[in-house]
């Protein structure tokens, strides 16, 4: 199954609920159109005014290098943008593959939803 999502909101955060495997592969596989690539999606938000924005990784099944790679681009894009990138409940092989390539601390990363979403808060009071 390729990446797919949906959009939700809470309070002033937007949440991208993202589901089945993050590979760059999986565009390859199944033609051009068919993956989700989260750079893109990023700027979107940004064109649309969205300043917060948390990547709900629970529902990813499988994590590959290219996958750890489009992460990366989505927040390498959100800075560029002036986004508030963070990511929520990714599951141990996605937490390992940050991990092992040191990203863990470039990444805010949650495990609960609603502390997440105030996190947002908390750091424009504390950066404002």
């Amino acid at each position: 199954m390729t990446m797919q999502y949906t959009t939700r909101r809470s309070d002033e955060v937007t949440i991208l609920d993202l589901t089945g495997r993050l590979s760059l592969g999986e565009a390859v596989a199944f033609g051009p159109g068919s993956g989700l690539v989260l750079s893109e999606t990023v700027r979107e938000l940004a064109k649309k005014g969205e300043k917060n924005v948390l990547l709900n990784l629970a529902g990813v099944t499988y994590v590959d290098s290219s996958g750890v790679g489009q992460l990366v681009g989505a927040m390498t894009s959100a800075r560029r943008q002036g986004i508030s990138l963070k990511l929520l409940r990714p599951n141990a092989q996605v937490l390992n593959l940050l991990k092992m390539s040191k990203l863990d601390t470039v990444f805010d990363i949650s495990e609960d939803e609603a502390t997440a979403v105030a996190s947002f808060t908390r750091g424009a009071t504390a950066g404002g």
